[in-house]
């Protein structure tokens, strides 16, 4: 090529195997999140690669107190996968998680709903009663859900029998019976999840253009057509991920059910995964196989959370 009286080669062409010129600042983003990733790698990935290393020795008391744990292989896993009890946990737990998941998300959902549409004031109070149900720990709502749902001087029992007229109910048990018990534990437990999920679900409802709405109802739909045709679209990431986190939680709930049981439950017929993991880790010293069933639990975890995600990319693309 001729650029005026000079002549200029013309540029060699790029090989394949030539890396492209980082643009400025491309490295920014990554560089800031090292020190969040180094952190989390040591406070949450070290101790889970020893969960799982020791999920393949035997670990018991011997070796809490210093002798050499012995690696056993999938023997942990084996025993595991062939309890009878472990399959009763668990299909005890799957089903006490997807009623709590539905009630929590149901509540929070119309409470989101009905936030929205309140005035400033009545909204700011509701805000703080949950706020302040939110704020309080487990243990203490569980102990203070104890005492209503107490055997002799229980409210609930003394409404019943006394204001109701229902005699059968004096002096009744609610947590001696597994059925009972599982009617008390899902109250505490959505009384205390509902919070968060009313709180992200009216953010995201503060988000839906007022615009959209109003043209819907124009057009004619109902008050149940624009919250599953309109709302829910704009709203689907925030309730897949309120849901994911939701198993989670009530996958591994502990505190509420390990206190109930130690108010007066029958902890063989009440076990969910976290208290029985607990029992066989440190009550029976078997850390080997507790370790073996938080792996199965984390990759049961990992499988829905996984399943719920690449869902909602599915339903997003189309």
């Amino acid at each position: 090529a001729v650029d005026g009286e000079r002549l200029v080669a013309p540029a060699p062409p790029a090989s394949p195997g030539r890396r492209r010129a980082l643009r400025p600042g491309a490295l920014t983003p990554y560089a800031l999140l090292t020190p969040a990733l180094i952190v989390l790698a040591v406070i949450t990935g070290w101790p889970l690669v020893q969960l799982i290393v020791m999920s393949f020795q035997e670990f018991g008391r011997a070796q809490v107190f210093g002798a050499p744990p012995e690696f056993i292989g999938l023997a942990n896993y084996v025993g595991i996968l062939t309890d009878p009890q472990f399959w009763q946990v668990l299909s005890r737990a799957l089903l006490f998680a997807a009623v709590c998941v539905v009630v929590t998300m149901v509540l929070g959902i119309l409470i989101a709903l009905l936030m929205r549409r309140l005035g400033v004031v009545i909204r700011t109070l509701v805000s703080i009663g949950l706020l302040l149900a939110w704020a309080m720990p487990p243990l203490s709502a569980t102990i203070v859900w104890g005492w209503i749902f107490d055997t002799q001087y229980g409210v609930l029992n003394q409404v019943l029998s006394q204001v109701l007229g229902l005699e059968q109910f004096t002096g009744h048990s609610w947590l001696i019976e597994p059925l009972s018990f599982f009617f008390v534990a899902p109250i505490i437990i959505v009384w205390g999840a509902i919070p968060f999920v009313a709180f992200t679900v009216y953010a995201g409802l503060t988000q839906v253009p007022d615009k959209v709405l109003e043209a819907a109802q124009l057009d004619g739909a109902g008050a149940a057509q624009r919250f599953l045709l309109v709302i829910v679209p704009f709203i689907r990431p925030i309730l897949v991920v309120v849901t994911i986190l939701q198993v989670i939680w009530d996958l591994r709930v502990f505190t509420q059910i390990y206190a109930l049981q130690s108010i007066g439950g029958l902890a063989e017929q009440t076990n969910t995964l976290g208290v029985y993991i607990y029992r066989v880790s440190l009550g029976a010293g078997d850390f080997g196989v507790g370790g073996a069933i938080s792996v199965i639990v984390v990759l049961l975890l990992v499988a829905l959370s996984i399943f719920y995600v690449r869902r909602n990319l599915r339903e997003e693309s189309l």
